[in-house]
């Protein structure tokens, strides 16, 4: 709807809604209608969680946040609150170390490209 919204002054409403095949009471329903309850609760949700996250130094992920928000008294479910916790583009700190098995010789000779990059086949087993 917010692209229709962009573009209605230079292509109009009901153009738009046949090319994109939307009934136009689709578009002006939706327009009618206000925000849904979870969105409503997600705009709440939002500013609250945010600031646990900063009371917490910034180092809560999505469980050690959750547990605070209940403790908070904010009844929320986990998968919730790390959907929120990712459209707010915060995350927890990771303190382990990522392992690092192999490390890659830049040297080393690589097999050749037989295929040419070209993964097209007439059958099966005839590249």
């Amino acid at each position: 709807m917010t692209f229709i919204d962009d573009h209605r002054e230079a292509f109009g409403v009901e153009p738009i809604c046949r090319t994109l095949q939307v009934a136009p009471s689709t578009y002006y329903a939706v327009k009618k209608r206000g925000p849904s309850a979870r969105a409503r609760r997600d705009q709440v949700m939002m500013p609250i969680l945010l600031a646990l996250w900063v009371a917490n130094r910034k180092l809560y992920g999505a469980h050690k946040l959750w547990k605070a928000a209940r403790r908070a008294g904010h009844g929320i479910g986990r998968d919730q609150l790390a959907r929120l916790m990712r459209r707010l583009g915060i995350r927890g700190v990771t303190r382990r170390r990522r392992m690092r098995t192999t490390r890659p010789d830049p040297a080393a000779p690589r097999p050749a490209d037989l295929g040419d990059r070209d993964f097209t086949a007439e059958a099966p087993n005839r590249l």
